[in-house]
């Protein structure tokens, strides 16, 4: 063979393997179908266009009709097939027939992202009922009610499965003002460690996120002066942003993590040693 042709074909050569390895790289989720709950904003938002761009097809769920409906319609025509759902996480009925309705137009659930949160801030001597109430019932029973409802159908299916619950750092250690997020917070860390026991022998994994300070809307709700003291407490000085959240469940959700289960991860810069 001349020496040109040679070189085109090793340059042929070299740019199929080029092609494949982004194709693998650049697609680490086609074929996937994900659940995320509070996709609307924040995090949850992040995700799903992280998810998107990595080839999976995607339930949405999020009480804020206007913004979820939003991102279902931009990720729609950017070629992705996502669909949105008004689900309160609290109400387990409500997770059942949203898990049921995307298992029936996607065929199937692989990846299950337990994102939905809210804040309600109060000391231990101020804090109502109510605030208590509602953080525990949308940040640790929420997370209950969709893992419940997604993982019959991943059971059902017999192929295995991802769940990643949002925990966070100030889990691992208290947080001034936060019983009832820090309890939620803890709790979801027992969950995950339980579930990793009792679904990992039916392929299923599954574990716990920990974000420290991220730049959201969540977080931007905090006192500037409590923020400043946290950030004072970050080796890498700064506030992560949704995305660095986003490719971290990225990770965990592709084969790449196929052997983690039953593990939490902080994401925090840093803040927790």
């Amino acid at each position: 063979m001349p020496q040109d042709s040679r070189q085109y074909e090793a340059a042929r050569y070299t740019l199929a393997v080029r092609t494949a390895r982004f194709t693998i790289v650049g697609m680490r989720l086609k074929g996937k179908t994900a659940v995320i709950t509070g996709a609307a904003h924040g995090i949850g938002r992040a995700t799903a266009q992280v998810f998107a761009r990595q080839g999976a097809e995607l339930s949405l769920w999020d009480v804020d009709e206007e913004k979820g409906q939003e991102l279902a319609d931009e990720l729609n025509g950017q070629g992705t097939r996502a669909l949105f759902g008004k689900v309160d996480v609290s109400q387990a009925e409500a997770c059942q027939e949203a898990a049921d309705q995307a298992w029936s137009s996607m065929g199937k659930i692989d990846i299950l992202i337990n994102n939905a949160g809210i804040l309600r801030d109060a000391t231990l001597l101020k804090m109502t009922p109510d605030q208590w109430r509602q953080v525990v019932d949308v940040n640790l029973k929420g997370v209950f009610n969709a893992a419940q409802a997604v993982a019959r159908r991943m059971v059902e299916q017999g192929t295995g499965g991802c769940i990643l619950n949002a925990s966070s750092v100030v889990a691992l250690y208290g947080n001034f003002g936060q019983s009832n997020y820090v309890a939620a917070k803890a709790g979801v860390i027992g969950l995950s460690k339980t579930w990793a026991r009792e679904l990992g022998r039916k392929g299923i994994r599954v574990n716990a996120v920990a974000p420290g300070f991220i730049a959201t809307e969540m977080v931007e709700s905090i006192p500037q002066e409590v923020m400043k003291q946290a950030l004072g407490r970050i080796p890498l000085g700064r506030m992560g942003q949704p995305e660095d959240v986003a490719n971290l469940y990225l990770f965990l959700a592709s084969d790449e993590a196929a052997y983690i289960n039953g593990a939490v991860i902080s994401i925090d810069g840093g803040m927790v040693g």
